[in-house]
């Protein structure tokens, strides 16, 4: 029972600030353009903008039929994905910065179950980011797909099973932010980590790893990549590999990955700083 109270404790110290319903609604906002944005582009391809009047589109690819439903409906995560890994981190971190730590294992002593609860917690909020941000690459990507004469593949199962392998992505990656809060536990260290390491170095490896084979090879185990290959499709995998000319890692094994980086540093941040005196 002292278990479940402490999942309990964890949904309320989330639910009880505005940080997680601004996330969501950033999220939400920022994935619904993207994916409006990219479904009319490439749903009208090279010459569609020409048949429209819309000007010239050489320098647009044309993607084939059945793959482009599946990349717009997955920036739900390879571009959504930096918000669970904030929350998670942010979740963790400002127990530190104000404190709430110490209480927390007053009532709970027991510091293991605080950061299982913690982890529990995350994992089912971040799910739920995951189905926040495929109501928007959904609800606004098959609409556009289907005006540009595109079947947006809603009655394929694939799809389906790519919305559920989105939302365990989501999932996953809120565990990593809160691993991440574990390993450092200054928030300002991890805000600015998070959004350096997912928006300039992590693009900047896969593109760079992108032009020969061994480095193509290494770079399928960043976080990124496996969250990627997770999920079984993005915009990111799909020209990265079409340059490499390599495969990702299985669904399986991208999953594996991504969770090893999460039990990785909450496992490291225990020892670190988890265990020490808080007060």
């Amino acid at each position: 029972m002292s278990f479940l109270r402490a999942i309990r404790a964890e949904f309320a110290k989330v639910f009880t600030v505005r940080l997680w319903w601004i996330l969501l609604l950033v999220l939400f906002v920022y994935v619904a353009f993207t994916a409006g944005m990219m479904a009319g582009v490439f749903g009208l391809g090279a010459g569609g903008l020409n048949q429209a009047g819309l000007g010239s589109s050489a320098n647009i690819p044309n993607l084939p039929d059945g793959a482009l439903p599946p990349i717009i409906y997955s920036l739900a995560s390879s571009m959504g994905y930096v918000f669970p890994v904030l929350l998670g981190a942010l979740a963790t971190t400002s127990e530190f910065r104000h404190q709430t730590l110490t209480p927390t294992f007053l009532a709970t002593p027991r510091r293991g179950i605080v950061l299982a609860a913690k982890y529990v917690c995350l994992a089912v909020i971040g799910a739920g980011f995951g189905a926040v941000a495929l109501l928007g690459s959904m609800g606004v990507g098959a609409p556009l797909l289907s005006l540009t004469g595109h079947d947006p593949g809603l009655s394929d199962p694939d799809t389906w099973l790519l919305a559920g392998r989105v939302i365990l992505v989501m999932a996953i990656w809120a565990l990593v932010g809160v691993g991440l809060g574990v390993l450092i536990p200054s928030q300002v260290a991890a805000v600015v980590i998070v959004l350096a390491f997912t928006q300039f170095l992590e693009p900047i490896l896969r593109l760079a790893g992108s032009f020969w084979d061994w480095s193509a090879q290494l770079a399928r185990f960043l976080p990124g990549a496996a969250g990627d290959a997770l999920a079984g499709s993005s915009i990111f995998s799909t020209f990265s590999q079409s340059a490499a000319g390599s495969e990702a890692l299985q669904w399986w094994a991208g999953g594996l990955v991504l969770i090893g980086y999460a039990v990785a540093a909450g496992v490291i941040g225990w020892f670190t700083s988890w265990r020490k005196d808080v007060t």
